[in-house]
């Protein structure tokens, strides 16, 4: 048996090293057991008092009885009793406050020397009654009443007058502790009415107790009694004590699993020795059970709250809801899940129809996910699925989830149906293609003089050849009238591109993604400006990378892009009086977007993409640059800084790269500004 007990202590003896608090009375006790019955009495006197000790200081009253008891056993077979009964007396004195009035009977009918008359007590000894001395009934009547509330402020008022009925107080405090400060939670006094209990939270002042008798008993977890507080004491100096006069008064600690959860402060200000042993007896029995209910009533009332507040979200049908089990089967659910689906309540039982029958199949692997970290976690978090509805249609949801208890069958689900967000979602991409289209349309207008030059051109060279040709059919030479016909048919081709151009870029047409040669989109866009270029004398050089990878993206769209960036390096350059015009465009392939610049990085932290290759593009000019306090600012909607601008460029640019993954960001050089936008490459596919 020693042996088997040897191996369990090494277990025991690691718990104290790791949790002291908890565990350290309990190794000592054991370990005082095993040195009594080896007969090594030196370290079972030792390990017993240090048992008795420990328990006493992490307040385990009960761990600090059984160590009392058998102490007085030890002491009782080395026929110590002088000893042994202190110990037995220490013993039946803890058992009393746990609340084991049984095993305190049982103590004293084994030893009577037990039932001898307390010894007089000084005014601020702490009173003690043997049990012969209490009323078993009114024991009963104490605990049961105070155990028998489940409701606060029931068990508080009915706490408050029991206290002051059994103890013949005309005061009491409730003190419980909320957060890390100590409340008065209750006051009641006597009148000739009765007792009055008033339910209060106010903050402890030395108006109201006397704070030293409060903090003596809150550190030290010993009731305080001053059987007459006009005589010297140590708490003589307190002013609430000075000032009130107060004769007896009693401080009871509540403690609860080794913790002070509170106080009950007892006072009479018109006769000493109110609070007799027999009193305090049964007060500090009150005060164990009080601290247990408390306890269990803020945990009741938190629980309470708990249910309410999931059955009003239940009831008030905000989101759906739905109780489910691993087997797939939908136990119950509010309204609003039965809306989102189409079913009704008895479906789900009849047609034994279950969550898994809701998911369409391709989605069934986000359940096993969900599932899966179900098990692991008790919690899956939120996820985008669909349901079938019971007519056949899809209805797109968030769903989250938990089970009731890790490792159990059951749980709840929590649906959000996202449809009013996806038409949401779908009205709002339709509003940016408008706005799109009109920043397209927009930007044609402020070409419609270089566009009208740029077909001109064409057309005034097709009626001169055609004329030439005539003239060399009447003169017979069909050499020179066949050069002249051809060069109309180039011509002709080529008017025919300018307004396929335009019409591409005025149609409003949706997004279509190809593989893109930026290069050659560059150059369109740079043909189609020509005009504008022209007629506001500034010259245009283009420094293009050879070999690009493709991109993906939208071709009419970037072309907004570049032709918007380059139209503003037009209309900035258009105020320049003096100096050269120019604007640069330029392309290159870089793999990290930080190394460009540092603005572009801020936008690319989120999406992990700044060591990426991407292709990027740059228009530079020689303009008077930007105000360097609002270069972020142009690209908000409806910030201008022309006289006739809409404000809606810029930020349609970017909405438009961003939307092909890409980032948009403008900046000051030397002499102008430059835009640069850079676009992913995806698989360095080229065209």
């Amino acid at each position: 048996m020693l042996a088997m007990v040897q191996e369990s202590l090494s277990w025991l003896r690691e718990w104290a090293e790791s949790n002291p608090g908890t565990f350290l009375d309990k190794y000592s006790l054991v370990m005082a057991e095993v040195a009594r019955i080896e007969g090594r009495h030196l370290d079972a006197i030792h390990l017993y008092e240090q048992a008795v000790r420990t328990a006493r200081e992490n307040g385990l009253v009960q761990n600090e009885a059984i160590a009392n008891e058998l102490a007085a056993k030890f002491y009782f077979s080395l026929h110590n009793e002088t000893s042994a009964y202190a110990y037995l007396r220490n013993a039946s004195y803890c058992y009393l406050r746990w609340g084991a009035i049984g095993k305190v009977r049982q103590l004293e009918r084994q030893h009577p020397q037990l039932k001898e008359q307390d010894k007089t007590r000084g005014p601020t000894s702490t009173i003690d009654a043997a049990v012969e001395h209490l009323d078993l009934g009114i024991l009963i009547k104490v605990s049961q009443a105070v155990s028998s509330e489940i409701v606060l402020e029931k068990l508080i008022d009915t706490l408050m007058r029991t206290a002051i009925e059994h103890a013949g107080a005309e005061r009491g405090l409730l003190i419980l502790r909320r957060g890390e400060q100590q409340q008065i939670q209750s006051e009641a006094t006597t009148s000739q009415g009765g007792i009055v209990v008033s339910l209060q939270e106010s903050s402890i002042s030395e108006e109201s107790i006397p704070e030293s008798i409060l903090l003596y008993a809150m550190r030290t977890r010993e009731n305080v009694v001053l059987s007459d507080a006009s005589v010297q004491h140590p708490f003589s100096a307190d002013p609430y004590i000075l000032r009130q006069h107060a004769r007896s008064v009693l401080c009871l600690p509540l403690i609860n699993q080794g913790q002070v959860t509170g106080l009950l402060y007892l006072e009479n200000n018109l006769a000493p020795n109110v609070f007799t042993s027999s009193r305090v007896a049964v007060l500090k029995m009150l005060a164990s059970q009080a601290a247990i209910s408390l306890e269990n009533t803020r945990l009741y009332s938190d629980l309470q709250e708990r249910e309410a507040k999931i059955r009003r979200l239940v009831d008030g049908n905000i989101i759906g809801i739905f109780i489910w089990n691993l087997k797939g089967e939908i136990i119950e659910a509010n309204e609003a899940f039965l809306q989102i689906v189409g079913y009704k309540r008895e479906d789900f039982v009849s047609r034994h129809i279950g969550w898994v029958d809701l998911t369409p199949p391709e989605l069934r692997e986000l359940d096993e996910r969900a599932i899966a970290e179900l098990k692991a976690t008790g919690i899956a978090q939120p996820f985008q699925k669909e349901y079938f509805r019971e007519d056949g249609t899809r209805v797109p949801v968030l769903v989250g989830c938990a089970l009731f208890k890790l490792g159990g069958n059951e749980g709840v689900a929590f649906v959000l149906d996202l449809r009013e967000q996806k038409r949401g979602e779908e009205e709002l991409r339709k509003a940016q293609t408008e706005l799109a289209h009109v920043a397209r349309i927009t930007t044609l207008g402020e070409l419609s003089a270089s566009i009208a030059h740029e077909i001109s051109q064409p057309l005034g060279a097709v009626g001169n050849h055609a004329s030439a040709c005539l003239r060399w059919l009447n003169a017979q030479n069909l050499e020179e009238a066949r050069r002249s016909a051809t060069l109309v048919v180039e011509k002709v081709h080529r008017a025919g591109e300018i307004i396929s151009r335009i019409r591409a870029l005025a149609a409003k047409t949706p997004p279509q993604t190809d593989w893109l040669d930026i290069n050659l989109t560059i150059g369109e866009v740079v043909a189609l400006a020509g005009s504008e270029l022209q007629r506001n004398h500034v010259s245009l050089r283009t420094v293009l990378a050879d070999d690009l990878p493709s991109v993906r993206g939208d071709r009419i769209q970037l072309k907004q892009v570049l032709l918007n960036l380059i139209i503003n390096a037009v209309e900035a350059m258009s105020r320049k009086t003096e100096g050269l015009r120019e604007i640069q465009v330029s392309s290159q392939k870089v793999t990290e977007i930080a190394s460009v610049s540092n603005e572009s990085a801020l936008h690319y932290e989120a999406t992990g993409q700044v060591d990426s290759t991407h292709v990027l593009i740059a228009v530079q000019d020689s303009g008077p640059g930007l105000d360097p306090g609002r270069v972020e600012q142009i690209f908000d909607a409806f910030c201008t800084t022309k006289p006739q601008g809409l404000g809606m460029g810029l930020a349609i640019s970017r909405s438009i790269v961003e939307a092909h993954g890409g980032c948009l960001w403008a900046s000051n050089t030397g002499q102008g500004a430059v835009f640069r936008f850079a676009l992913p490459v995806r698989d360095g596919r080229k065209q």
